[in-house]
């Protein structure tokens, strides 16, 4: 079986510095027996030459559609809004599985170019688990972001937060949090309440362990998994009761809402930041239904109008790992290469069938006029 040719492409999203593949496991799949191409990337947390150095070959900036049809094109978040057939098959987040808005356009590209989409996040092992996901980072830093705009909120008395930049290295992002925890439970005469939905999958873990190394106790940390939701309805009192709310769940399937513009009129309402880290904004689904755009690293909130209470943000942003791009990019990288050292049996193994099976599956659902690209 002859090795595919994998060719990572530079990411075009602003800020976005992670990698799907970092030098150390570059390396591994070249010795592997893997040809591996990079872009050169300005953005990338990772120099070019780190790669260079572990015998991959550099290619320029935004080559891969010229790439040969069997090269494979590795990324991470969304391909540029063009309307061009794809040729090659793609390992990326692609965002079109779960009807979110648009998905028709992006995922007919595929088809019409006789390409093919292996979604990272659907990627399975044979029990059915995810072999690779930046929840945990996903976490960690949307609590960080919350804490922040919590701590800046009580300091000016509005919505608001400045921008924010990735950091080298996790300690640099847990000093500043710290600093700022501390200063804002000095200003409101109490360590904040912070509510994570979702405790004890991989991103709530990130998100409870910011929350602790920056200084909250068990106590002043409200953990809600299935079970508790299990036994009770939202919209949920005890989020609009916390000073900071972290849902770390997404849902497929309609629920009620875990908070809602209703509940947001409580008078008991303490609530001042959510970090939706899930930011499905266009999903049907969506469980906090009190906004509807996303939020950059540029300008991290959006403010949502309340009757009274305490001014009250939402952090949506849609690539929170990116906050920690070399610990982000290491740990997925790392889970994702066993499978990527795979891609050579591609067509067998079953990660990568089950995926080639779910592209067939919802290529199936597409318009005839989109297959067609005259729509």
């Amino acid at each position: 079986m002859s090795f595919p040719i994998l060719h990572l492409r530079a990411e075009t999203k602003p800020l976005e510095h992670r990698s799907a593949l970092t030098p150390t496991t570059a390396k591994a799949l070249i010795d592997a027996g893997y040809p591996v191409n990079i872009e050169r990337s300005t953005l990338r947390i990772f120099d070019d030459e780190d790669f260079s150095k572990i015998g991959a070959k550099l290619v320029p900036e935004g080559s891969w559609p010229e790439a040969p049809a069997d090269h494979i094109i590795v990324g991470l978040k969304e391909l540029p809004e063009e309307t061009f057939p794809l040729k090659h098959t793609h390992v990326q987040f692609a965002h079109c599985y779960k009807n979110q808005g648009g998905w028709d356009d992006v995922l007919s590209r595929f088809p019409r170019g006789g390409g093919n989409l292996y979604d990272l996040e659907f990627l399975q092992d044979e029990s059915g688990r995810r072999v690779a996901a930046f929840g945990f980072h996903a976490g960690f830093a949307g609590a960080a972001l919350a804490v922040l705009a919590w701590a800046q909120q009580l300091e000016t008395g509005k919505v608001g937060l400045h921008s924010v930049k990735p950091f080298d290295h996790e300690s640099l992002l847990v000093k500043e949090v710290k600093k700022s925890l501390e200063a804002g439970a000095a200003k409101a005469g109490r360590q904040p309440r912070a509510f994570v939905m979702g405790a004890l999958g991989r991103c709530g873990r990130g998100a409870v362990d910011l929350l602790k190394k920056a200084g909250l106790s068990d106590k002043d940390i409200v953990q809600w998994d299935i079970n508790e939701t299990r036994e009770k309805t939202g919209p949920y009192p005890e989020i609009i009761e916390s000073d900071i709310f972290v849902n770390c769940i997404y849902l497929s399937d309609p629920i009620p809402p875990f908070v809602s513009r209703e509940s947001l009129n409580s008078p008991s309402r303490k609530l001042s930041v959510v970090c939706d880290v899930s930011c499905d904004t266009t999903n049907p689904h969506n469980p906090i239904p009190i906004y509807s755009i996303n939020t950059t690293f540029s300008d991290p909130v959006v403010a949502v109008d309340t009757a009274a209470g305490p001014p009250l943000s939402v952090i949506s942003i849609d690539h929170l790992p990116s906050l920690l791009p070399r610990e982000a990019s290491e740990a997925f990288s790392s889970a994702l290469l066993p499978s990527l050292q795979q891609l050579k049996d591609r067509h067998t193994a079953p990660v990568w069938s089950g995926a080639h099976n779910l592209f067939k599956e919802k290529v199936a659902l597409l318009p005839k006029e989109k297959l067609n690209g005259s729509a």
